[in-house]
């Protein structure tokens, strides 16, 4: 089994364990891992391979020359040794499970270079206490102060604590928990060295026994559990159910509609109106064709008494 692997670190976050204690995590990219040299005791002297991480698109021709012998589509750009239990059971040019190597509850070594502070004074570097803030001492506070003996040994000793450059050291911190691994991505109980998007090494020690898992990583599978649910619908059968039961209300109202039409033709409505009507209308020609005879007689009556 494979020991040490590469990784990038993808920034800082936080989670709850199962007793709600709150945690600090490192996310780490650990995907995309192949082996791009197998080394043996016959050719090299030692059992050991290769782990190539990451894609260079500007590697030169030798690098070119080693992915091509691995059999490797593209050439990787960060190279790691790693030692293993049986150089007969890794393929050359083969992908890397990192799931067979690590788990939740595994202890491991994260490995990095330290993120670079410039020119720093003893104080910051050192964590130096500084020089006394009284009796006479307005400018010494952060002095280093004596760095040395006199006569003997008339020198400063190699290795003295001082101001200088701080940071971009090879940096490793141990004992660090895994607490999941999913998609190819690491989460680790802690912090590592390093910037964002810079190459870690882990190698794996031990195994907590007491591990405890997260509390987030449930409410997130009841969520996406219930996502997939929405997203997916109802199935094929539950829609064929649903248009059979749309096709037979349209049925029933279309017969019912019909029968409705049917009832309406039989009822003789417009003759028992146009009766009505004649009716009505009937009565006043008639009056006014018997009275208008007697009204002509009197007008002419009137007429004659006026001459």
């Amino acid at each position: 089994m494979i020991q040490t692997i590469l990784g990038k670190k993808l920034g800082q976050t936080q989670g709850f364990l199962e007793d709600g204690r709150r945690i600090p995590m490192t996310k780490i990219d650990v995907s995309g891992i192949v082996v791009s040299q197998v080394k043996t005791k016959d050719h090299e002297g030692y059992d050991a391979i290769q782990l190539g991480y990451g894609m260079n698109k500007k590697a030169d021709k030798p690098t070119q020359g080693h992915a091509k012998k691995a059999g490797l589509n593209s050439t990787p750009r960060f190279f790691k040794e790693s030692k293993v239990d049986k150089v007969e059971d890794v393929e050359l040019g083969s992908p890397v499970n990192v799931e067979e190597i690590l788990g939740a509850g595994d202890i491991v070594d994260v490995s990095g270079t330290s993120k670079g502070k410039g020119f720093a004074g003893g104080v910051k570097r050192h964590h130096f206490k500084g020089g006394p803030k009284t009796h006479g001492q307005s400018d010494r506070h952060r002095a280093p102060g004596s760095i040395g003996q006199s006569t003997t040994p008339g020198r400063v000793y190699k290795g003295k604590r001082m101001a200088g450059h701080m940071g971009v050291d090879q940096k490793t911190v141990k004992n660090l928990e895994v607490i999941d691994l999913t998609d190819g991505i690491l989460l680790v109980k802690g912090l590592v060295p390093g910037h964002i998007s810079s190459i870690v090494t882990i190698t794996k020690r031990g195994v907590n026994k007491k591990a405890m898992g997260l509390y987030k990583e449930v409410v997130e599978e009841e969520i996406l559990e219930n996502a997939k649910v929405e997203e997916i619908g109802p199935s094929v059968e539950e829609q064929e159910e649903m248009r059979k039961e749309t096709e037979a209300k349209a049925e029933e109202t279309e017969k019912a509609e019909a029968a409705e039409a049917q009832v309406a033709n039989q009822v003789d409505k417009p003759e028992v109106e146009v009766t009505a009507t004649e009716e009505v209308v009937s009565e006043p020609v008639e009056a006014v064709a018997e009275e208008t005879p007697e009204v002509i007689a009197e007008e002419t009556k009137e007429e004659e008494e006026a001459k």
